[in-house]
C-alpha cells in the first residue's frame, strides 16, 4: 500500500513543479510499490435484489436493445457517488460520460428544477423567453474573457449562439451551417466536409458520416457524400493542400478527442488546419462536446490556442445543464451572418427549464475560486496517473493523455481496458473505455482529491492483480 508520506511528498512536488514531465518522474520514482488494498470483490455485478432482476427482466421487453449493461440499476446519487437498488455505493469517475459536471443530485441544480418548471418549462421558439439570450450571452461574454471562437476581450469579434437538445444535434446543425457557408461563399458545388481518425461526432446520420469507425458506420451505409477522412495529427503539407480544397465548405475535429481515446490535437497541426480553411474559405468546427466548458482546465480546450489555430464555429452539450438536455452551436459573426430565418429549427432546444440551468451551471463552473479547485484537483489526478507506466510497464503505455479532468490510460494490449472497468466496478469504481485501447477518467468537476486517491487506488489494485495472472506479459 502506498504510504501517506510519500504521497504528500508528491503532492508537494506536482504542485510546485513547473511542468508536469518533473512531477511525474518524480511520482514514478517516489514509490513504486502499487497500491493493493482494493484487492477484495465488494460490488459484484450477480448481487443485485431479485425485485431488480425481475424489473430489467421486464423491461427488457419493451426497451431496444441497443446497450450492453451490466445488472445495476441506480437509483439515486448525491455528489460523486451513485447508489444502487441494493444500497450499495459507487464512486463514478464517468460523470454520466463527462456529463454531470457539479455532481448528482446538485442543490443548487435542484432549486432552479424546481422554481422554474414551477414557472414555466416550455412554450416554443415561436416566442421569446428569459433565459435562451441570457444562455447566450454569457457564453459569448465567458469565451471573450477566457478565449476561445477567435474572440478577444476588446469585443471585435462576436458571436451567435444556436441551442439544440444534445450534442449530436449540435455537431448535426455545424454540419448544416457549415454547408449553408460553403455555398454561400463558393457556389453549390462547395459541398465537402472533411474529419479524421478516431473521431466520434455522433449517431445521427450527419454526424454518424464523420465519425470513420466502421463498427459505427457500415450498418448503416450509404451515409451523405462527399466527406473525406485525415489522419489526426499528420504533419505532411502536401496531404492537408489534398484534404482541404477549394470543394471544401467544412472540417470537423475534436481538441481532444474523448470517445476516440483520449488524444489531444496537437496546436501546431491545427494551426495547419485552420490556415487551410482560411485559404479555402471552409468553415473550421471544435467539437467541444466532451472536452469544453472547464474540462480541459480551461472554458475550452482551444482557449489558449493561438489566433491562428481559433475555429468559427464550436458546438458544445454535455455538461452544460448538469445532466438535463442541453446542446449549442456557438459561431463567429462571419458564419452567423449566412444563417437566416429557416435555416434551422429546434421543438425543444433553448426553451425556458434548460436554459436556465444552463446559465446556473456555467456561472458556478466559471467562477475563480471553482476553477482553481480544478486546477489543484486536477494535479493531484496527473500525479497519481503518472505512477501507473512506471508500476505497470506491461501493461500501460508510457504517455499518459488528455489533460485537466478529460484524461486516458492507454494499454498495449487492446483487451485490459474492458478488463479493468469491470473489475473497478465491482470494487465500487465507475470508469469508461476510449477508443480501442484506453480506460477514460472524466469525473464530476467537483471531484475530491481523497476520491482520486480512491479511484486510482482501485485502478491500482486491479492492475497488480491483472500482472499477477499474467496480463501484459510479452
Amino acid at each position: 500500500m502506498t504510504s501517506l508520506r510519500t504521497l504528500r511528498l508528491a503532492r508537494q512536488v506536482a504542485a510546485s513543479c513547473r511542468g508536469r514531465a518533473i512531477a511525474r518522474a518524480y511520482a514514478v520514482q517516489a514509490d513504486l510499490k502499487p497500491n493493493t488494498s482494493y484487492r477484495s470483490v465488494t460490488h459484484p455485478d450477480s448481487s443485485a435484489p431479485q425485485e431488480t432482476h425481475d424489473l430489467i427482466a421486464s423491461h427488457t421487453q419493451y426497451l431496444l436493445n441497443t446497450y450492453a449493461r451490466p445488472p445495476i440499476l441506480f437509483t439515486h446519487g448525491k455528489g460523486c457517488t451513485l447508489t444502487d437498488s441494493s444500497g450499495r455505493t459507487y464512486l463514478d469517475f464517468t460523470a454520466g460520460i463527462a456529463v454531470t459536471a457539479l455532481g448528482h443530485s446538485d442543490d443548487g441544480v435542484n432549486k432552479v428544477i424546481a422554481e422554474q418548471s414551477a414557472k414555466l418549462s416550455h412554450a416554443s421558439n415561436l416566442y421569446w423567453n428569459e433565459y435562451a439570450g441570457e444562455l447566450a450571452k454569457l457564453l459569448i461574454d465567458l469565451t471573450r474573457e477566457h478565449g476561445g471562437l477567435g474572440m478577444t476581450p476588446d469585443g471585435k469579434e462576436g458571436g451567435k449562439v444556436f441551442f439544440s437538445n444534445s450534442g449530436t444535434e449540435a455537431n448535426e446543425g455545424a454540419l448544416k451551417f457549415a454547408r449553408k457557408y460553403g455555398k454561400e461563399k463558393g457556389g453549390d458545388s462547395k459541398i465537402g466536409i472533411v474529419c479524421f481518425t478516431n473521431a466520434f461526432h455522433g449517431r445521427s446520420m450527419g454526424a454518424l458520416s464523420v465519425t470513420p469507425n466502421p463498427k459505427y458506420q457500415a450498418p448503416f451505409a450509404p451515409l451523405i457524400p462527399d466527406v473525406r477522412v485525415g489522419e489526426l495529427n499528420d504533419m505532411d503539407k502536401e496531404k492537408m493542400l489534398a484534404l482541404i480544397d477549394e470543394k471544401t465548405c467544412g472540417v470537423i475535429v475534436e481538441p481532444i478527442q474523448g470517445e476516440g481515446g483520449v488524444t489531444a490535437a496537437k496546436t501546431e497541426w491545427l494551426e495547419m488546419v485552420a490556415t487551410r480553411c482560411r485559404e479555402v474559405g471552409a468553415a473550421l468546427i471544435y467539437d467541444e462536446i466532451q472536452c469544453g466548458l472547464f474540462r480541459s482546465g480551461t472554458m475550452w480546450a482551444h482557449s489558449s490556442f493561438p489566433p491562428s489555430a481559433q475555429p468559427d464555429i464550436v458546438t458544445m452539450a454535455k455538461p452544460l445543464a448538469n445532466g438535463f438536455p442541453i446542446g449549442a452551436i456557438m459561431v463567429r459573426d462571419s458564419v452567423a451572418s449566412v444563417i437566416s430565418v429557416g435555416s434551422h429549427g429546434t421543438t425543444f432546444g433553448g426553451q425556458p427549464l434548460a436554459t436556465r440551468i444552463g446559465v446556473h451551471v456555467l456561472s458556478r463552473l466559471s467562477k475563480p475560486d471553482f476553477a482553481s479547485n480544478l486546477k489543484s484537483t486536477a494535479a493531484h489526478l496527473d500525479t497519481l496517473l503518472s505512477r501507473l507506466p512506471g508500476l505497470f510497464p506491461g501493461l500501460i503505455q508510457e504517455t499518459l493523455r488528455g489533460r485537466g479532468l478529460i484524461r486516458g490510460i492507454g494499454f498495449k494490449d487492446e483487451k485490459a481496458p474492458a478488463e479493468l472497468v469491470k473489475r473497478a466496478r465491482e470494487r465500487g469504481v465507475l470508469l469508461l473505455s476510449a477508443g480501442s485501447d484506453a480506460v477514460r477518467c472524466v469525473p464530476a468537476l467537483i471531484v475530491s482529491k481523497d476520491e482520486c486517491d480512491q479511484a486510482i487506488g482501485v485502478m491500482e489494485s486491479c492492475l497488480a492483480m491483472m500482472v499477477e495472472e499474467g496480463w501484459g506479459k510479452a
